[in-house]
């Protein structure tokens, strides 16, 4: 978690650092420089940490470090979203309706779950993942937004959270979707880590 500054100004100005280069980091840079950018930046684990969870060096971690810090400058803004398609993606999760999900997907879709180096292109493969998978039964989702970017906190069945989901939209498809399994970005958010009854909603809520 982030460290608490004693200054309420600092603490506001640290806090839209983060979000802003979280959303630059989800568009614009690789997987594994995502990952590494998330868990030295964000979460604040160190080199070495890092480097034994993705099975790396540590010099090859501060690498990644640095070119991912470096792919944040001039990063294009983030778009604006197309709500009927988020709101449709919202609805066939809830649903569990993973033939729905599948329809709404471009047919370049990426896929990716940081800090994992887990990544996916094309709707087929995506569309394998889904069909093979549990595919999250039983969660729900509280729309959010980052920065301006359209992102589901996702609680699972017991009404724990799981995830922090962004989803990308142009063209009347979804063309990517990022689920940072990293529970602990969830208070960035202004929502609780545990919740007995998570709202079930569509669209993307106050921006964060």
């Amino acid at each position: 978690m982030l460290p608490a500054p004693t200054d309420p100004a600092l603490e506001v100005e640290e806090r839209a650092a983060v979000r802003y280069a979280f959303v630059v980091a989800l568009q614009a840079l690789p997987p594994r420089q995502r990952a590494v950018l998330l868990l030295r930046d964000v979460l604040g684990w160190s080199a070495a940490e890092v480097a034994g969870l993705l099975s790396s060096s540590v010099a090859s971690v501060n690498s990644a470090l640095q070119r991912a810090r470096a792919g944040l400058v001039g990063a294009e803004p983030v778009g604006e979203p197309d709500q009927a398609v988020l709101d449709a993606y919202c609805a066939a999760f809830l649903a569990h309706d993973v033939d729905a999900v599948v329809s709404l997907l471009h047919a370049d879709v990426t896929m990716s779950m940081p800090p994992f180096q887990w990544w996916l292109r094309g709707r087929s493969d995506v569309a394998l993942a889904l069909e093979h998978g549990s595919y999250c039964d039983g969660h729900t989702l509280v729309p959010v937004s980052a920065n301006g970017a359209p992102a589901f906190v996702q609680y699972d069945a017991a009404g724990e959270a799981f995830a922090l989901v962004v989803v990308s939209t142009s063209g009347g498809a979804v063309v990517g979707t990022t689920t940072w399994l990293v529970p602990e970005l969830v208070p960035l958010f202004g929502l609780p880590m545990s919740s007995g009854s998570p709202v079930r909603s569509s669209g993307y809520g106050t921006d964060r």
